[in-house]
């Protein structure tokens, strides 16, 4: 008589072997590096970079982003643009721009016009004044802090000198 049977009963049924599998190991050139983290204003190509070793005495004016690492003892006014102070920075100045985030240490006034922001390792000693402001827990004021709609423009030199020719 016919007896039907499945194709695989047919096959001899593997022994499992004593030896595990051989598990094969990346080469060197599949192996990435992560990149560490980094702030978002050092990963843009258009912000101007002033390092820890630069040390300015006087005012910094311009309509672009600056990341400042280094000294700075004047004033600085970026109507339309952003400043920020590096973990390494120390200003001893005024400060006025469109947005400003501190990391290192500011002594003297700072004017966000969009906004201003403390990070943990942040010293400010001064008052601020801003339409919106974030405070990271760590961080040192020694200050005010007025929220206004409107911010007052910092008094400048350019502003001084037109008050007294009016």
């Amino acid at each position: 008589m016919w007896r039907w049977t499945r194709k695989d009963e047919n096959r001899p049924v593997p022994i499992p072997s004593a030896v595990p599998p051989v598990r094969t190991i990346p080469s060197e050139e599949s192996v990435q590096t992560v990149p560490q983290l980094q702030s978002v204003e050092s990963l843009r190509t258009d912000v101007t970079r002033i390092g820890k070793s630069i040390v300015i005495k006087g005012d910094v004016s311009g309509s672009g982003d600056v990341y400042l690492d280094g000294d700075l003892e004047g004033s600085v006014e970026l109507l339309d643009g952003s400043l920020t102070v590096g973990s390494g920075g120390c200003i001893r100045a005024n400060l006025q721009a469109r947005s400003i985030v501190v990391q290192g240490r500011v002594d003297g006034n700072l004017y966000g016009l969009e906004r201003a922001e403390l990070k943990k390792s942040a010293t400010v000693v001064g008052d601020i004044y801003t339409p919106r402001i974030a405070i990271e827990d760590g961080a040192f004021l020694e200050g005010n802090v007025r929220v206004y709609k409107d911010i007052p423009r910092s008094q400048t030199k350019k502003a001084s000198a037109a008050a007294t020719v009016k």
